[in-house]
């Protein structure tokens, strides 16, 4: 039976390290298979959905037609590209939700934001799961 030993206590390490991991991070696509376009209802795109730091959002894009824009809670309300504190032109923009708080994004094509488009995410802190979370 000593001979089971080594075996039960790798089995324990591994089950116990498993059990402390951390949340897996998670990358949205904004929009889902819409992308980032005009016609897409980003608020509700965005509704139930549990954003938490290590989560990326990736945005895909016709660079031709639209931009993503990280502005302020103003400059979002009103729609202004004009002071954003990233910008993004390439067609693709992997956004890394690196700290808690809110975030708000705009497209920097005139009209744009103003028929809908643009996005606001309120990011969690990073939660590592551990045996009897939710109870």
């Amino acid at each position: 039976m000593a001979g089971l030993l080594p075996g039960g206590v790798l089995v324990a390490v591994l089950l116990l390290l498993a059990a402390a991991a951390p949340a897996s991070a998670r990358d949205y696509t904004v929009g889902d298979s819409s992308g980032w376009t005009t016609g897409v209802d980003y608020t509700a795109w965005a509704r139930g959905k549990a954003f938490t730091v290590g989560d990326r959002l990736l945005f895909q894009y016709n660079s031709d037609r639209h931009s993503v824009a990280e502005v302020s809670a103003a400059d979002h309300g009103s729609c202004s590209p004009s002071n954003p504190l990233r910008s993004y032109r390439d067609g693709t923009a992997a956004v890394a939700l690196t700290s808690p708080g809110t975030r708000y994004f705009i497209c920097g094509s005139s009209g744009h934001c103003a028929s809908g488009m643009k996005l606001t995410v309120t990011v969690a802190s990073a939660k590592p799961s551990s045996p009897g979370d939710g109870e």
